[in-house]
């Protein structure tokens, strides 16, 4: 079986991108995981108002996930095509609508931060806290909106290993500053946003350093003024519902910590560090939809059509493998994860945080397969749509109000609530399924004579 993979071209292809791809969301994953480990000797509640005020996080990097996806929609399809321009082009688009949508999140952060808290918590010591955090963390917006963008564009390309140097440097700085400030100073929860801020803040002034270097692809600010208008409508087409549905599910994904942050305090630090453990264990599955995207859309831009079809496949059989995989190192972490819970965790916040990890267990095969399909095969062949129709509704017509309807009206126990809530990636399989099986979403975007018809 790992003959036929070494020995097969698309592999092969797949491998040089994702190993480079897993390091940097494996990294990602290890920084948020260094925020709950170390949060976890200042007290619960320092993990509990993190992880509510880093919804607002969460939702602006779906944001800037969307517009970097949208932008790569494009820009490999452009790459497979040859049409450089374009792609510089694309990535001055992309970053008017990230840097605008930062300093709006910056602004309301620094402002308003406990107006924000509110709509996550009544309770005001967790509101004190995170409104303290979010102040600061409104630097770190500012410059992830430029770094995501042009990080994307340069993965579009296949240059992905630059992007993650970059993130790696951001992550052990992090790391080391967030040790620095939590062990070293009284600072808590301000430490961790103050080691986040400062750490991206670097990564951008090395995005400009990579850029001064680059024989390609260069960040330079003028691209913002650069006007298409073929390519500004097809990156309105493509990228905004991209965009959307990243936001949608992400914002529909935050109402969750909604339902669980009025159940107690205890519930929402369970949930915290499930979610932790969780992202470990999609690290490569996640890896793989991004890989598998770059190389298809390359695939789609040269119209070897056949060739994406059969992509397709391996990148969906390879998707479930990692993902079954994924969901047995979080069985096999439990014991560990409780262990190390004994510290500061209740009781009744251990017996939930066993119950989250068995449930995450087989949820992260459906959430793997799912981000696979939707935001990977579909986004390479233009298909941008579906996606963001189909988790409106599972998200906004089911989940949520399943979601309420159970902790609210029914008043079910905390664990069955969460149950309840992580039946939304199943609930979509049937109609994700019978579209990847149509082909309706394989597509060459790429037009011809651009700049000419401008």
């Amino acid at each position: 079986m790992f003959k036929k993979f070494r020995n097969d071209a698309f592999y092969s292809q797949m491998g040089k991108l994702l190993l480079p791809i897993v390091l940097q969301n494996l990294l990602n994953a290890v920084v948020s995981s260094a925020d709950v480990v170390m949060l976890n000797f200042v007290g619960e509640s320092s993990i509990a108002a993190v992880s509510l005020a880093t919804q607002y996080t969460t939702v602006l990097m779906m944001v800037f996930y969307g517009l970097g996806t949208g932008a790569t929609m494009l820009c490999a399809q452009y790459f497979g095509k040859g049409d450089m321009r374009a792609i510089e082009t694309v990535q001055g688009i992309a970053l008017r609508f990230s840097m605008l949508l930062a300093m709006l999140f910056a602004g309301m952060s620094a402002v308003f931060p406990e107006l924000m808290m509110r709509l996550f918590t009544p309770e005001q010591h967790l509101i004190e806290l995170g409104a303290k955090y979010l102040c600061i963390m409104s630097i770190s917006y500012l410059c992830w909106s430029v770094t995501e963008v042009y990080i994307s564009v340069l993965r579009s390309i296949g240059r992905v290993a630059v992007g993650t140097a970059l993130n790696s440097f951001a992550a052990v700085l992090n790391i080391i500053l967030n040790a620095v400030f939590i062990f070293g100073t009284d600072l808590g929860v301000q430490g961790v946003a103050i080691a986040t801020s400062t750490s991206r803040l670097l990564e951008l002034l090395l995005c400009f350093a990579v850029s001064m270097r680059s024989k390609d692809i260069k960040l330079k600010f003028r691209y913002l003024f650069v006007r298409n208008k073929l390519l500004f409508r097809d990156f309105l087409r493509l990228s905004i519902p991209a965009m959307a549905n990243d936001v949608v599910w992400s914002v529909g994904f935050s109402m969750y910590s909604v339902i669980l942050g009025h159940l107690g305090e205890a519930a929402v630090a369970a949930n915290s560090l499930a979610s932790v453990v969780r992202n470990f264990g999609t690290v490569l599955c996640f890896g793989i939809a991004s890989a598998g995207g770059v190389l298809l859309g390359q695939i789609i831009g040269n119209d070897r059509m056949d060739e994406a079809r059969d992509g397709a496949k391996k990148t969906v059989k390879l998707t479930v493998l990692t993902s079954v995989a994924g969901g047995l190192l979080i069985l096999a972490s439990i014991p560990f994860v409780l262990m190390y819970a004994d510290r500061s965790f209740s009781e009744t916040a251990k017996d939930y945080l066993t119950v989250m990890m068995l449930i995450n267990c087989y949820y992260v095969v459906g959430q793997a397969v799912n981000t696979t399909i939707i935001a990977g095969i579909f986004r390479a062949g233009g298909d941008s749509r579906f996606g963001l129709i189909c988790d409106f509704i599972d998200m906004w017509i089911y989940a949520v109000p399943i979601g309420f309807i159970a902790a609210f009206w029914l008043k079910l126990p905390v664990v069955w609530v969460y149950f309840v809530l992580c039946t939304d990636e199943f609930v979509k399989w049937p109609w994700v399924i019978k579209h990847y099986r149509s082909g309706k979403w394989l597509k060459n975007i790429t037009r011809d004579n651009l700049f000419e018809e401008n």
